[in-house]
Formats: structure tokens, C-alpha cells, sequence
């Protein structure tokens, strides 16, 4: 026990992608306001200098006199040196730059695909993997080389195909995959409670869900409060909100955030399936046929919004300018926790206690009808040294076709990845349903004219 306790009073976290504007600093003041860890946090990142700007507002935090704990930020030279003797690896980068964004999410607008983020799945996704597979090859063999006994967490996108990279390079690996989709669905659960039935003070921990799929489509099959079944509440709440949908925030509060929707793509999905779909709308249509995509204004008849790569250039900007003024202190520093799980995560992992979290890690028969080995997001439990998948029974039958075509897809795009094969590429590429209008001719156009746009991440050997 001395011993333990010394090292999570001694820890050390790599952070590949430390230079972060914006979810690193929301993982620091949630490290800083907690008093059971400290330690080193190594940051690394190809842009160094923004690396050093997080060095310095990261000692800014855990100086500040509302933190209860202290941390020290340091710049690393390369992944080796971050890795080394690292207790935890945090990955969370962003492949490529929003210019190779721009055309993962514009260019197939060409022949009538509307995607609203572009980062997991259909064109966009696919070609988001492609450059991002060899960035995770070489993380995989530095950590096998430098950190193998490190528990890894991603945050990057496309989260499956990521933590899929890392355990093919390194099977051992102890990797996972952590997204907060699942959590604003449980938020959602605890308004229609308040909201429809009168019972206040519901935060999304009191739930108990049986959380089930692949990441960015993951379903609820179970949902209950203190013995009450949500399931038929829900159903009713989907339908009473079909075709007005239900918005949290207030009026229309979907029509001002490029990440808030009114849950009428939910809505319909459960009304088809029987499931509550458990995240958020932008990301839940891109997984279907173009039933909720067609052209923008049907998006925004479903009410939500398609995410324009210049709003994201815009939003890097002003993040960029809070960056200045918090190093400056013309923003002063307001610890604040960030309703991520990540730290309380790395308690669990110490032994400060077990725990219950929604996770993406290889399948080992939680859904039993789903591929073993391919990464699954269920519920699992933390604790000291392991993470225990809990058993989510099979996908229901009307839903296992939608989910495993994705499945299958991200397994040939893996392979097409490592292997620079065109023609799997291709037939991965035009096997995802919401190509499912484009001609073949079409999208061969449109594949080689994406694929030319990521000429500086590829193999030449995808060019020959």
C-alpha cells in the first residue's frame, strides 16, 4: 500500500497531442481539482510551440489557489521521451490540419453528400482513417517500445478504427477508447424526467443503462431510475417530441450551436428500432442511408446542424486568441470541472475506487453477435489495474445489420490502410450506406480526387 500510494502521488502522463487548445485545458483543471493524484504531465505534439503555451497555462492551473493538487507540465522532444516510464498515455490529436478537413467534409457535397461532421464514418470518415491509421501505427510501436505497461486512453476520431490501430500494432496493449456521446443521451433521460414527469434532481449517474454498438452509433437497450423502466417513458417522449423535437437548452437553442440538436433524429431512430440511440444527432445521421442528410434543408427540418469546416477555422481562431489571454491573465483562470471522465478514470485504474463507464475496446463476447476483436463501445467496469467489459447481451436483430455493416467497413478500411490496396479502399469507401446514391463512375471520381488530397499523409505506394 506504500508503495501505491506513492506512485499515484508520483505519476507520470504522456499527452500525445499536448498541445490541445481547448480539451487539454478542461483535462487539466480536472486534474488540478483533485486532491487523490499528482504528478508530471508530459506534453508532445508536432506543433511545439503550441505545446509550450500548454506548458505554461497548465502550471498556471495547478498554481492557482483553487487547486488541491499539484501538477507539473513539461514539453517532450519526441514520443520516446514523453513515453518513457509513463504510468498513463493520453492520445488526442488531430490528423492532419482543417484544410484536409475541408475537403473530407465539402468535396463529396459535389454529388449530393451532406455530412455533418465527417470524421467517423462515409467519405469523410474514410479518408480521415487513411491518414490517421499511420499516425497510430507509430504510436503503437513507440508505446510497445517505450511504455508498454501504460494504460492508454483515446479521445481522437475516428475513435474506432484509432483503438483498433493500437491493438493490431500492439496486441497487448492496454488501450481504450473514451467519447461523452452516451452521456449527453443520459442528460437527455433526466430531462424527460424533470420536464415530463415531474421528478427533479436526476443527474445522469442515478441511470442505469445497458449501453451497446460502435462509437458515434451506440445504443441504450436498457434504461432505468430506481426501479422505474424508462423504456416505455422514452417511448412516449419520442413520440409526443417526433415532429417538434425536444431542445434542452431552451427555444430553438439547436439553431445557435454547431453541436446542440433538437433529438428528432433520436426520436425517429427509436420509433424504428426500438433502441434509444445514444449520441448525438449530428453524428447518428452520417450512420444510416441519407434518411436524415439528403441536402441541407432537410437537415434542417431533423433540426440540427451541418458543421462547416470554416466555422471550425473561425472557432480555432478564437480558442487561439483565449490561448494569448490566458497566458497573458487577460482571461483570468476559473477552475472549473469539464464533465469528462478521463481523471476519475485514471483513479479507478490506481484502485481509488471502482467504477462504471461506457468504453471502446476489442470485443471479448460483450456482444456476443458482434465480431470478436472488433472495437465495441459498451458499459465496463474500472478498477484497480483492469477494465472489465460488462455484458451487454446481443445486438437486437433489427439493428445488428446497420451496426455490423459499419463493423465490417472499418475492418477493410484498416486492412486497405496498412496494405495500400485501391481496390479495397474503393469498395470500403462506396460500401457505406450514405454513398448509397452515387454511381460508380461518380465515386470513383470522387475517391481518387479525396485520395489526392491526402497524397502528404499516404505510402507513395497508394500512387503507383
Amino acid at each position: 500500500m506504500k508503495d501505491f500510494q506513492k506512485k499515484a502521488q508520483n505519476l507520470t502522463v504522456a499527452y500525445i497531442g499536448g498541445g490541445s487548445r481547448g480539451w487539454a485545458w478542461g483535462f487539466m483543471m480536472d486534474l488540478a481539482m483533485d486532491a487523490d493524484m499528482c504528478g508530471t504531465v508530459r506534453l508532445y505534439d508536432i506543433d511545439r510551440p503550441a505545446a509550450k503555451r500548454n506548458r505554461i497555462i497548465g502550471n498556471k492551473i495547478s498554481a492557482h489557489a483553487d487547486a488541491v493538487s499539484r501538477w507539473q507540465y513539461e514539453v517532450s522532444d519526441s514520443l520516446g521521451q514523453a513515453l518513457t516510464g509513463a504510468d498513463f498515455v493520453v492520445i488526442s490529436i488531430l490528423p492532419g490540419t482543417f484544410e484536409e478537413m475541408r475537403w473530407d467534409v465539402h468535396l463529396p457535397e459535389r454529388v449530393g453528400v451532406w455530412q455533418p461532421v465527417g470524421d467517423t464514418v462515409g467519405a469523410g470518415g474514410f479518408m480521415r482513417a487513411m491518414r490517421t491509421i499511420p499516425m497510430y501505427v507509430e504510436i503503437a510501436e513507440a508505446i510497445k517500445a517505450f511504455a508498454p505497461d501504460a494504460w492508454v486512453i483515446n479521445y481522437t476520431n475516428p475513435m474506432s478504427l484509432c483503438v483498433r490501430t493500437l491493438y493490431h500494432v500492439f496486441p497487448q496493449i492496454k488501450a481504450f477508447g473514451c467519447c461523452h456521446e452516451v452521456f449527453s443521451t443520459q442528460k437527455l433521460l433526466c430531462a424527460m424526467l424533470e420536464r415530463e414527469h415531474g421528478i427533479g434532481g436526476v443527474t445522469r449517474q442515478d441511470l442505469y443503462t445497458t449501453v451497446t454498438g460502435i462509437n458515434h452509433f451506440t445504443w441504450l437497450t436498457r434504461a432505468s431510475y430506481k426501479g422505474i423502466d424508462l423504456m416505455p417513458l422514452y417511448a412516449a417522449f419520442a413520440d409526443k417530441y417526433a415532429e417538434t423535437g425536444f431542445d434542452m437548452g431552451g427555444d430553438d437553442n439547436w439553431m445557435n450551436s454547431h453541436f446542440e440538436c433538437a433529438h428528432r433524429v433520436k426520436f425517429d431512430l427509436f420509433r424504428r428500432y426500438g433502441a434509444i440511440a445514444a449520441a448525438g444527432d449530428r453524428h447518428l445521421a452520417e450512420f444510416t442511408a441519407p434518411w436524415y442528410t439528403l441536402n441541407p434543408d432537410v437537415v434542417r427540418e431533423w433540426k440540427y446542424q451541418l458543421t462547416r469546416v470554416d466555422w471550425r477555422i473561425k472557432d480555432l481562431g478564437e480558442r487561439l486568441k483565449r490561448s494569448d489571454d490566458l497566458i497573458s491573465g487577460a482571461e483570468p483562470l476559473v477552475l472549473k470541472p469539464s464533465g469528462e471522465e478521463g481523471h476519475l478514470l485514471l483513479k479507478a485504474l490506481l484502485g481509488l475506487g471502482d467504477m462504471v463507464s461506457n468504453v471502446n475496446i476489442p470485443n471479448r463476447g460483450q456482444i456476443p453477435n458482434l465480431p470478436l476483436g472488433s472495437v465495441v463501445e459498451t458499459n465496463a467496469l474500472f478498477g484497480m489495474n483492469r477494465i472489465e467489459p460488462v455484458f451487454a447481451g446481443s445486438m437486437p436483430a433489427n439493428l445488428l445489420p446497420l451496426v455490423a455493416r459499419h463493423i465490417y467497413n472499418q475492418e477493410n478500411t484498416l486492412t486497405a490502410a496498412l496494405t495500400c490496396d485501391r481496390r479495397l479502399g474503393f469498395t470500403t469507401f462506396m460500401n457505406d450506406p450514405q454513398l448509397a446514391g452515387v454511381t460508380p463512375k461518380d465515386g470513383q471520381a470522387l475517391f481518387d480526387d479525396m485520395l489526392e488530397h491526402q497524397r502528404a499523409y499516404l505510402p507513395a505506394e497508394w500512387f503507383k
